[in-house]
């Protein structure tokens, strides 16, 4: 049974990918791409329910690692304004980390398997076995825009890192990696349009 479930995640996630790939196609060809406004006003003409679908969506693409987070965490800034996007990202992911370290302490690393394969699963895990290095690690993971942290957080739930320090580590690192993402997609694509425009 567990194989079955580890191979129809993996199903998923190359079905996810194909689905992202045609949906931002179809954004595109409906000008929704083309014109920020067109979007933010589809989402907002549904009110408080949009910003809580979307942070639905953000808890969502954290504990199931199967859904592009960079493009729902752009999608975010490009949609609210820049302090309504920033709150709403941060808060989906922050309790997406937090419900994926306490499934990963709680099913260990059968649970993990279900997102890796075991050549990235002992990868990370070989890093454990320094407490401090890995501490540090996980604290440059938690600040980077191009980590893979939705991993480092499965492997940091098999740590004796206590919940407490995971929180405070999340919740004071999360903001820079989210900002630093989002600018680097949104002004990266405007300066290379720009570029080749």
């Amino acid at each position: 049974m567990y194989k079955f479930w580890q191979k129809t995640i993996q199903v998923l996630s190359i079905l996810t990918l194909i689905a992202s790939f045609f949906f931002v196609i179809w954004l595109y060809r409906i000008g929704i791409l083309n014109d920020q406004n067109v979007l933010t006003d589809m989402i907002k003409s549904h009110g408080a329910f949009g910003s809580l679908s979307f942070l639905g969506i953000q808890i969502l693409q954290v504990v199931f690692p199967i859904i592009p987070g960079g493009v729902t965490t752009v999608v975010g800034f490009l949609v609210f304004n820049f302090w309504r996007g920033f709150f709403l990202n941060y808060v989906g992911i922050s309790i997406g980390s937090i419900l994926l370290f306490a499934l990963a302490r709680r099913y260990g690393k059968k649970f993990c398997l279900l997102f890796m394969n075991e050549e990235t699963f002992e990868k990370y895990e070989s890093k454990i076995d320094n407490k401090r290095g890995y501490e540090l690690f996980f604290i440059f993971c938690m600040l980077s825009p191009i980590s893979p942290a939705d991993i480092v957080v499965m492997i940091t739930g098999l740590t004796s890192m206590s919940y407490r320090k995971f929180i405070l580590i999340t919740l004071l690192c999360r903001p820079v990696s989210i900002i630093a993402y989002s600018y680097f997609w949104i002004y990266g694509s405007q300066w290379l349009q720009n570029l080749l425009g």
